[in-house]
C-alpha cells in the first residue's frame, strides 16, 4: 500500500515538502498494533513522538520512502496548489519503484504519475498516509531549523514559518527575507507597508 501527504501549505515562509511511503501490506497490518501503534496525522502528534515514528519508518525494512520539495520560488510562480502537486509528484518519483496506486490525504489531485484516490482526513485513516505525513512534517521542520540559522531574526525554528504574531511582527520589523513567500498576502502587505513608510 502507498500513501502520500505534504507539509507546509499554509506557512508564510519555507518550502512545501511532500512524502510518499510504500508499506508491505503484511507489515502495515502487523504494525497497527506494534511499534507504529498510534501513528496518525502528524499534527496530532508531539514533536518527540513524530521524530520517534520518523526514525522507526526510516529503519523499517518493509517501508520505502520518497521525498519531494518545492521551494519558495516555485510556490510564488506556480501558486501553492501547483507547487504542492510538483512536490508530491517528486516524492512519488523518488520511490525505489512506482506504485500502481497511491492514497492521498484530502482532495483529489490531477497530474500525478500514478493513479490515486483521495481520502478526507486520510492521515488519520490510512497508516501509509499517516507515515507520509510524519516524514513530510519532520523533514520540513528540519529545513526550517536550517533557515533559522540563516535568518534568526524571524524565529523560524519556533513557528516553522507559520503566521504567528511574533512572525508577523518580525516581517514588519525586518521585511521579507529570501525564504518568504511573496505571493502570500501577509508577506506582500508587510513589504508594501514598509515601502510606504520608508522603512526599507
Amino acid at each position: 500500500m502507498a500513501g502520500a501527504d505534504e507539509a507546509g501549505r499554509g506557512p508564510l515562509a519555507g518550502p512545501v515538502v511532500a512524502a510518499a511511503v510504500i508499506m508491505k501490506r503484511t507489515f502495515a497490518e502487523g504494525e497497527e498494533h506494534g511499534l507504529l501503534a498510534g501513528l496518525t496525522d502528524s499534527k496530532r502528534l508531539s514533536e518527540k513522538r513524530r521524530e520517534s515514528f520518523f526514525d522507526l519508518l526510516q529503519e523499517a525494512p518493509d517501508v520505502r520512502i520518497g521525498v519531494g520539495v518545492a521551494d519558495v520560488g516555485e510556490i510564488d510562480e506556480l501558486n501553492i496548489l501547483g507547487a504542492t502537486r510538483a512536490a508530491i509528484c517528486r516524492a512519488i518519483s523518488d520511490l525505489v519503484f512506482l506504485p500502481d496506486h497511491v492514497l492521498l490525504d484530502g482532495l483529489p489531485m490531477d497530474g500525478l504519475p500514478v493513479r490515486s484516490t483521495a481520502i478526507v482526513k486520510g492521515d488519520s485513516r490510512s497508516l501509509s498516509i499517516a507515515a507520509a505525513s510524519v516524514i513530510a512534517k519532520v523533514t520540513r521542520d528540519a529545513r526550517m531549523r536550517e533557515l533559522h540559522g540563516e535568518y534568526p531574526e524571524y524565529g523560524f525554528a519556533k513557528h516553522k514559518g507559520y503566521g504567528s504574531r511574533a512572525h508577523i511582527q518580525a516581517l514588519f520589523e525586518h521585511g521579507p527575507c529570501p525564504a518568504h513567500r511573496r505571493s502570500f498576502r501577509p508577506v506582500r502587505e508587510a513589504e508594501n507597508i514598509r515601502r510606504r513608510t520608508g522603512a526599507e
